[in-house]
């Protein structure tokens, strides 16, 4: 009797601690992401910055990620780049807005990020980094055109492209780059929680093309004429160049992949390397196999690495069912805890129903987070808040190898 007692424990604490590891239990944590351009305007006032922080509360929202670098121009105290945009920020809040937000947050238990669109410069052609690396630093497709032109063209009667300039990741001076953003905002602003990295991918055309087999009847980007001799240098002859078989496709195919995956290595390094314990996040393409085969961005791989601590997915739908199908896909791609959902609150203002089925759906798959896009969306309904602070109620799941700063 006593064999069969201590065997029916041992079952139980098996499944137990089986259900607490898949987030059984647990309530997900709670993000929102900050725009720039928020009608909010967070950056302009103690009012707004105030407000931000009382919103987040009262939703039950423990982590924020905030705009600080975008269209290749600093939101934040920056001698790198073009910082325009916070001189006028901060003139109209009488001071740093960002220092202001970091600490009003933390006094309340909510996390601030940084978040960075790295390789998108959207439609600013005289970026700063651009100015200072050439035209060598943009991408360009298998025609050796852009990924956006002010005129149209051509190409734009067939494809539908990204209508933003994007940096090509393959180029060493870009990476640099940007790594130095990054190091500069943790330099100034010491106490922030963590970095996370948008646009950090090959941008895309519709109808894309899951990799260099299909680029005749698409556009796929890297071809630059760097890109072209450092790819014969290793494998002597350029994509254009060798046989089009399977063999060599996948060895362009895996050596864009490998450019953008360096960026992401260097930054962790430089972030890791540290005496704080920061967080390193990305928003991610919601499907990993699309993410790895279109955009060149092996996330999945970044979380194995340790690169990364977290991705959040871009899971942005109008259709409830669709949102499940992505987040249980993304969640199939690693430990839970280290991925988190993203829901396009923007696209379904007029769906609040919509809404609130997504964030059921994707609480039942049991991610490490829940994110919305975007701050506007939740400061604008009170119901969604109501409906985010029941979903905030409970112990959140763990973070496992945290390196995120205690608040």
């Amino acid at each position: 009797m006593t064999n069969k007692r201590y065997f029916l424990m041992a079952i139980f604490f098996t499944l137990f601690s089986t259900a607490l590891a898949g987030g059984a239990g647990t309530s997900p944590r709670l993000g929102a992401w900050i725009t720039v351009f928020t009608p909010e305007n967070v950056f302009y006032s103690r009012e707004n910055a105030d407000k931000l922080v009382r919103t987040c509360k009262e939703a039950g929202i423990d982590h924020i990620y905030l705009q600080l670098y975008r269209a290749g121009e600093a939101f934040y105290d920056s001698a790198i780049t073009v910082a325009s945009p916070f001189e006028k920020i901060k003139k109209s809040f009488g001071g740093d807005p960002v220092k202001y937000i970091i600490d009003a947050a933390k006094k309340n238990g909510i996390e601030v990020h940084a978040w960075l669109n790295l390789l998108s410069v959207a439609q600013n052609d005289k970026a700063d980094v651009l100015l200072k690396i050439g035209p060598a630093a943009l991408t360009l497709d298998q025609n050796e055109k852009k990924s956006w032109s002010k005129e149209k063209e051509a190409v734009d009667k067939r494809f539908v492209r990204e209508d933003q300039l994007f940096l090509e990741p393959g180029n060493p001076q870009v990476r640099t780059y940007l790594t130095s953003i990054v190091g500069e905002i943790l330099d100034k602003y010491p106490s922030i929680a963590g970095v996370h990295l948008d646009y950090i991918r090959y941008p895309k055309a519709v109808p894309f093309s899951p990799g260099s087999r299909f680029d005749a009847y698409s556009l796929s980007y890297g071809y630059t004429f760097q890109n072209m001799l450092n790819f014969k240098k290793d494998n002597g002859a350029t994509p254009k160049e060798m046989e089009k078989t399977r063999d060599n496709f996948q060895k362009w195919d895996d050596w864009r992949r490998r450019q953008v995956t360096e960026l992401a290595r260097m930054i962790s390094g430089n972030v890791r390397a540290r005496e704080g314990k920061y967080r390193i996040s990305a928003a991610v393409m919601p499907s990993a196999e699309l993410a790895y085969s279109v955009n060149f961005q092996d996330w999945p791989d970044w979380l194995r690495k340790g690169y990364i601590d977290h991705v959040v997915t871009m899971n942005y739908t109008e259709n409830p069912e669709l949102a499940g199908i992505n987040a249980r896909s993304s969640l199939s791609q690693s430990s839970r805890e280290k991925v988190y959902i993203g829901l396009g609150a923007y696209l379904l203002k007029s769906l609040p129903g919509v809404l609130k089925e997504e964030i059921e759906t994707v609480k039942k798959a049991s991610p490490g987070g829940i994110v919305i896009f975007s701050y506007d969306e939740v400061a604008k309904d009170a119901e969604l808040r109501q409906t985010l602070r029941a979903l905030s109620n409970g112990p959140k799941m763990e973070n496992r190898n945290d390196h995120s700063r205690g608040t």
